[in-house]
């Protein structure tokens, strides 16, 4: 018996002739039984991949129907076996079409490690020619969104693998062509992109072996907010040393050993180079431009933007220490690299850009930057100094030292993150983003952007997705710009699914959005999420911080005062003027004023109101972020 699972799931006879199943549903049973090679499938496991979250009441009995249907069409040879808590499926003898790409691929790398680049070609190219498509084709969404991602990784490991034999033996002119559409099509594998410079490069076109770095670094940062590892920084350096012969191939250990010691790449954060064999190859140290690749078309923040110039250029001899602040998803990072962009010029000596936080929000440690800023200097600092955090300040301001560099510092968390990363010498100048206005920035040199209004929220819709459009249903427009609450993040997204999906009306996206139950889960794109750029703003609330943001968001819109959230929270006033006042330095609260007795007055950002409304206890938070 033969079991395809690499394309359309199929069972055949030994002798060839396909037997017939049908539906996904009985398709999907068999694939889980298989993919478990041997081990008990349980009834949930078989439950969540045929139907989700939402089994029917008869699941149970569905499922024994299709162990019975499965039992009937594949015959004696094959047993599936009752066995708690699910089914099991035994097949002596045998062949799975994935079980055989997992054996040769493993004989593949063995014989690539060997360097026996042949051989590798010809086993992984065997495993390769396995797949007739996209794997499990005829299943259930939920099996496919299970299993699919790593049956995909899985190939395109073994892809690369067989790549970089291929390379290995000098067929670079025969894979340049496959390379340059794999690296389109998957343009953040930065192994893939590294064979395709070493592919470029043997066929005599460095230029263009560069231009894919280039392109590669920018695509990483505008996408992921990374910059390249070291198979892709490595492969850089070696272009530029005229070190990318026959002896290794990109992105394998053979070429991070053989690469030529280089000066960091511009924009590169990554590891020196280790030491080449033979000379080393002298160059002048390069400059960092770290800055990532523009964010679109630049729209509205004209005072603000003018305003950031002016004190980024002024050379007067006094430190030049600038903040721009505001809630998530105001605009603060575009602002700043939109800035930074157009002053770059000022500072020959580079311009370096560093996020501040994890993906997950959770903030980096000091050191951790300071690392990654001295390699990007060219002076990466020892392995004993990483955890020395005067060492590296040190050796961070002695670098720094009467340069004229631009250090933009994303995502800031507090003064004690930020004064470590402050560089030696007036020359320089730093650009800080952070939710919270900072005690070493002035008053005067700290940008608080407000929200957008509605007429700047048309504009920079329609810089979106184009005025005709807009104009056609001018009160569907308006709707959704209210419905983003002068948020830059939540027009983006709209404008984003709007141009993604031209056949829609403007008033179909406006309908989605009224619902304040569904309208955060509306409200992303892509890997784009107003909720969890607003969620990161949470994540670092002290209990009576949160109880009052959860506590208070069934409220209406209108502005209140501690003494009313005092009563709602059943706090003393002062304990609840405490908790807002920290809810306004994090921008998940505005102040509004003061009332007729001198109080201040508190204001909710709708979205923000929506979010806090669906996190009611410490203990459930976790559960709604992750």
């Amino acid at each position: 018996m033969d079991f395809r699972l690499l394309g359309p799931i199929e069972a055949k006879r030994g002798g060839g002739a396909t037997i017939p199943l049908s539906g996904s549903k009985v398709h999907t049973v068999l694939a889980a039984l298989l993919l478990s090679e041997g081990r008990v499938v349980s009834d949930a496991r078989l439950s969540a991949l045929l139907w989700g979250w939402d089994p029917p009441a008869t699941a149970s009995a569905q499922i024994y129907t299709y162990m019975s249907r499965l039992r009937k069409h594949l015959g004696p040879e094959i047993e599936i076996v009752r066995r708690q808590p699910g089914y099991v499926l035994r097949a002596p003898g045998a062949w799975i079409d994935l079980t055989e790409f997992d054996r040769l691929d493993r004989l593949g790398r063995e014989a690539l490690a060997d360097r026996r680049f042949d051989e590798a070609g010809t086993l992984l190219r065997d495993a390769l020619d396995l797949w007739r498509g996209t794997a499990l084709a005829n299943a259930t969404e939920q099996m496919i969104e299970a299993e699919l991602p790593r049956l995909e990784e899985a190939r395109m490991i073994a892809l690369e693998s067989r790549i970089e034999a291929d390379l290995a033996v000098g067929r670079h002119e025969q894979v340049t062509a496959e390379l340059t559409g794999l690296v389109a099509e998957h343009p953040v594998r930065e192994r893939l992109r590294a064979q395709l410079m070493t592919a470029l490069y043997r066929c005599g076109r460095q230029a263009d072996a560069l231009h894919t770095y280039y392109e590669g670094r920018a695509v990483l940062a505008d996408q992921l907010g990374v910059d390249p590892g070291e198979a892709l920084g490595f492969t850089y350096q070696a272009v530029l040393g005229g070190g990318l012969g026959l002896g290794a191939s990109a992105g394998s250990p053979a070429a991070a050993a053989d690469a030529p010691q280089e000066p960091a790449a511009p924009g590169r954060t990554g590891s020196a180079a280790p030491a080449a064999v033979g000379p080393a190859v002298s160059a002048p140290r390069a400059v960092p431009a770290m800055l990532p690749a523009p964010y679109g078309e630049f729209t509205g923040r004209r005072a603000e933007l003018a305003s950031l110039r002016a004190r980024l250029s002024r050379e007067d001899g006094r430190p030049r220490r600038l903040l721009i602040t505001g809630m998530a998803g105001a605009g603060k990072t575009a602002l700043a690299v939109r800035a930074a962009q157009d002053c770059a010029a000022h500072f020959p000596d580079g311009q370096l850009f560093v996020e501040l936080c994890h993906p997950d929000g959770t903030p980096k440690e000091p050191a951790e930057v300071l690392v990654r800023l001295l390699r990007a200097l060219g002076e990466p600092p020892a392995a004993a100094a990483f955890g020395d955090l005067e060492e590296l300040v040190r050796l961070y301001r002695t670098r720094t030292s009467g340069a004229r560099l631009l250090l933009v510092l994303d995502g800031a968390v507090g003064d004690r993150q930020v004064a470590p990363l402050l560089p030696g010498g007036p020359e320089s100048a730093v650009l800080i983003t952070s939710q919270e206005r900072l005690a070493r920035v002035a008053g005067a040199d700290t940008t608080a952007l407000a929200l957008v209004d509605e007429e700047e929220g048309l504009e920079l819709l329609a810089s979106l997705v184009g005025r005709g459009r807009l104009d056609a249903d001018p009160d569907a427009a308006d709707d959704l710009v209210a419905y983003c609450a002068g948020l830059p993040l939540a027009l983006h997204v709209t404008g984003a699914r709007l141009a993604a999906r031209p056949h829609w009306p403007v008033a179909r996206l406006a309908a989605r959005l009224a619902d304040p139950a569904t309208r955060l889960a509306e409200l992303s794109y892509g890997d784009v999420s107003v909720r969890e750029a607003l969620v990161h703003s949470v994540r670092r609330l002290e209990e009576a911080e949160l109880a009052a943001l959860t506590g208070l968001a069934d409220g209406d819109a209108e502005p209140f005062c501690a003494q009313y959230a005092a009563l709602v929270l059943g706090t003393a006033e002062e304990e609840a003027e405490a908790a807002l006042d920290t809810l306004v330095d994090r921008a998940l609260l505005e102040l509004s004023g003061l009332d007729s007795q001198g109080r201040p007055l508190y204001r909710w950002n709708d979205l923000v109101r929506l979010l806090a409304a669906s996190l009611t206890t410490r203990d459930a938070f976790p559960s709604a972020v992750r």
